[in-house]
């Protein structure tokens, strides 16, 4: 298997050379967009989408448009980052931060990826434990071992874990494909939704942070730093302005593709279950009111999607756990001691008999509170010369960057705010 990354690094460096050309060369650099957009289409997605569609029609899918778009920028500067500094977000963090900083960064950044593997842990048993009828922790078990069966492709090179990802990104794709044939998608009211903010009321703000935390990850921002630093030999800077471009354009296309299927679960929720059933909030009432409403082999593909999902998810939540740990503290652990380390708050949470559903939506809103840490420590790496050089970002992207920031940044003072009981004039009930 090693072959496949020797193969490709050698073909990037005949791409860069300009001995080789056409789209074949293009797609060797595809892969770390590919993998972080998974992050993009955990089971936290499907649990607040659900939430979003079965509760508020097509109201909230600006919210998934406008985190689409927040993700894909910041996504590219923390692929930039890896690519001109030879270094990951977490490992800048901790050579540029005073040492408190960084240990506080670290702690918040552990508590993201616990409630990152949370989710994705309850996923994939969600959709195992439905399929074939098995207990949520049996479920469990099975996700476990299957996601540490793919990570131990991870020695084997880079090109392996993309090309796994990358085909269960595709079932993903697929399946939501189908689900939009099925349903029948109010088109008029899904492109009102797109262009109108509107939050209804203080439910609908909790699940759009949801959305918010479940589209824009903490850890993908720092994994994506580190699945592109040192990836392809580049020997000047004509070289790395290359990659920069193939790099940015596998992020729009990487995460439209994530975006749209995001789009799609708010679709299928509201056509399926806003008129008459919108009380559905959970995974499995999901399920089982797919199959009156719109067959069997719909609510099959939802089940489908979701064990995919649930699967590829762990498997790169725990490379980004396994990145930020070296990276702020400079330690490496087995694979397996990381896999059960951030596993364990999952499987307490199902023996203590928690809701699986609400528990993933409160773990996005634990994540979207996470965030603000590696977009601002972003912002500050992006923008610095004596790190970038002449790849620094430019005013115009700054001041995108920093607008995104503060879009969630305040939508979390926000939340905060509601949770404290303190009103909040703009809305009602």
């Amino acid at each position: 298997m090693n072959d496949l990354t020797h193969s490709a690094r050698a073909g990037m460096s005949a791409v860069l050379s300009g001995e080789r050309r056409g789209w074949r060369g293009r797609l060797l650099f595809a892969g770390p967009a590919i993998i972080a957009s998974v992050a993009y289409m955990d089971p936290g997605n499907y649990a607040t989408n659900i939430q979003a569609g079965a509760g508020y029609g097509y109201t909230l899918l600006w919210v998934v448009l406008m985190a689409n778009l927040i993700a894909m920028l910041f996504q590219a500067l923390s692929a930039r980052l890896g690519i001109v500094t030879g270094k990951n977000l977490a490992e800048l963090s901790r050579d540029n931060f005073p040492r408190p900083v960084v240990w506080v960064m670290w702690a918040v950044s552990e508590v993201a990826a616990m409630a990152t593997d949370l989710a994705e842990f309850l996923g994939g048993a969600i959709g195992l434990s439905l399929l074939f009828n098995l207990p949520l922790i049996v479920g469990m078990a099975i996700t476990a071992i299957v996601t540490y069966a793919i990570l131990v492709f991870e020695g084997r090179g880079f090109r392996p874990m993309e090309l796994i990802i990358g085909a269960l990104v595709g079932v993903i794709g697929l399946c939501y494909l189908a689900e939009i044939l099925i349903a029948p998608i109010d088109w008029p009211a899904t492109g009102m939704g797109l262009i109108t903010p509107d939050l209804p009321d203080a439910a609908a703000l909790t699940i759009a942070v949801g959305i918010i935390g479940a589209t824009v990850m903490p850890h993908a921002i720092y994994l994506h730093s580190g699945l592109t630093q040192g990836r392809a030999v580049v020997r000047n800077e004509d070289d790395r302005r290359k990659v920069l471009k193939f790099s940015n354009t596998e992020v729009v296309l990487a995460l439209a593709v994530a975006g749209m299927v995001n789009m799609a679960m708010v679709m299928m929720a509201a056509s399926a279950f806003h008129q008459g059933h919108s009380e559905v909030a959970e995974i499995e009432t999901a399920y089982h009111t797919l199959t009156p409403l719109l067959g069997a082999a719909a609510a099959g593909i939802f089940l489908t999607s979701l064990i995919a999902s649930g699967v590829s998810s762990s498997v790169v939540g725990t490379m980004a756990g396994q990145m930020i740990m070296q990276g702020f503290l400079h330690i490496r652990i087995p694979i397996w001691l990381r896999r059960l380390i951030t596993m364990v708050p999952a499987f307490a949470v199902v023996a203590a008999g928690v809701n699986a559903t609400q528990a993933l939506v409160i773990s996005q809103v634990i994540l979207s509170i996470a965030l603000p840490v590696p977009m601002i420590a972003l912002i500050i790496f992006s923008g610095r010369r004596d790190i970038m050089g002449n790849f620094a970002i430019g005013p115009v992207i700054r001041i995108l960057a920093i607008l995104g920031a503060i879009a969630v940044l305040s939508l979390n003072f926000i939340l905060l705010a509601q949770a404290f009981g303190v009103p909040i004039p703009f809305l009602v009930g």
